[in-house]
């Protein structure tokens, strides 16, 4: 590792770097105008550099979220740029780097509203605004009418080509999903796929044949694993018997298939975050928050969505929920879901990490940026204490005040 005299001085972070595969206890992570330009033992390092020792922590990429609504009292629904600035925020001082902004159900001038006000943040970006905006999650309005969860039931509708065309057109929509049983799902799936998106179905009742028509189309995701999509008892109750296969064996039996898991320690039991992560494996399972506005503020009641007429949930301060109904998305941001998976499941660490990093990149097409601590991607990383809580955050070779 030496540094060429006509570049500024190098930062090297030295320490126990966390590779997807591996851990290097002598590592180091070396970057040099905002790239990382190599990560390994370290033994010949720059003489010019900035050294940062870990001690006793963990040096990981910074993490990327895909599925995320809000935090700080603000909802990426709420439609203004600085409401996406104050959620990315909170969200880079728990160690994710890179978001994707999560629309709910709402109106198509609130879900338009949502779109420009991400664009004008992404387009007047620094790193004093928080995580990066790696593109925009299209996650409502297209759900099943029985599985919207705790979003708006009125906001909810079938997929209008229409709109989503104007929605992809705008550039910044790169995960997109819709109920696979919805009248035109099919062509929803496949002009996102065609806009390079990673195609989801998702708030879903659907059947193993109305998602076998999906993947024919190009759907290869599912959302937040056994949390409002289709059981085989869920579809008994819709159809009889026999009994049907739902969407969880559908991802369970299709290797291309990836799904999610909020491990904030209360929306799954450890028991069933280990059969996520043994069935799918860590480059087939991703963590995500889906966390809301309450992140970061006290108890209290909130508006999931905009803030004019999103529904009503209460946050505990573990989790958010509808009271006398079910839950509503989380309170937590990713640092906490990496600590909950490796203690609940006791993955390697190198795995629980990659769930939450390279993982989500590839999948949302963002891993020649971001995800791993490799040569020529963006020099965003965070460095953990041994407890796996955020220590410092760097955006781009450069700490960021957390």
């Amino acid at each position: 590792m030496n540094a060429s005299k006509d570049e500024t001085p190098p930062l090297v972070l030295r320490g126990r770097v966390v590779l997807p595969d591996r851990i290097l206890d002598a590592g180091a992570v070396l970057c040099r105008q905002g790239r990382i330009s190599a990560a390994g033992r370290g033994r010949r390092l720059p003489g010019d550099a900035a050294v940062i020792d870990a001690g006793d922590g963990w040096i990981v990429p910074g993490f990327v979220d895909i599925h995320v609504h809000g935090g700080n009292g603000a909802d990426y629904m709420d439609g203004a740029a600085e409401a996406v600035r104050t959620a990315n925020r909170a969200h880079l001082r728990r160690g994710t780097t890179t978001i994707f902004p999560t629309t709910t159900t709402g109106s198509p001038e609130q879900v338009r509203r949502m779109l420009d006000a991400c664009l004008e943040a992404r387009r007047n970006w620094t790193p004093a605004d928080g995580a990066r905006i790696g593109g925009v999650h299209l996650y409502g309005p297209y759900f099943a009418e029985k599985k919207v969860g705790c979003h708006s039931v009125a906001g909810r509708r079938d997929p209008n080509a229409r709109e989503y065309a104007e929605y992809f057109r705008l550039g910044i929509v790169k995960i997109a999903t819709c109920a696979a049983e919805l009248p035109g799902a099919a062509d929803f799936y496949r002009a996102a796929r065609r806009h390079g998106c990673l195609v989801t179905c998702g708030h879903s009742n659907a059947t193993w044949t109305e998602m076998e028509r999906a993947y024919r189309a190009g759907m290869r995701h599912v959302d937040h694993f056994w949390c409002a999509m289709s059981s085989v008892s869920s579809l008994r109750a819709e159809y009889g018997t026999p009994m049907q296969a739902s969407m969880e064996q559908f991802v369970l039996a299709h290797a291309e298939m990836s799904t999610e898991v909020i491990a904030d320690g209360q929306h799954l039991s450890k028991e069933l975050l280990r059969f996520a992560y043994t069935m799918k494996g860590p480059a087939g399972l991703c963590l995500v928050t889906d966390s809301n506005r309450a992140l970061g503020m006290p108890p209290g009641r909130y508006r999931f969505g905009p803030i004019e007429d999103g529904a009503v949930f209460e946050s505990n301060g573990k989790v958010g929920f509808v009271p006398g109904s079910g839950l509503a998305s989380s309170v937590v941001a990713l640092d906490a879901m990496v600590r909950n998976m490796r203690t609940m499941t006791g993955a390697p660490l190198p795995d629980v990490v990659r769930m939450a990093s390279l993982t989500p990149a590839e999948r949302a097409g963002v891993a020649n940026e971001a995800g791993s601590l490799e040569a020529g991607k963006r020099a965003d990383i965070v460095i953990l204490d041994r407890r796996l809580r955020v220590r410092r955050v760097f955006i781009g070779g450069r700490e960021v005040s957390i």
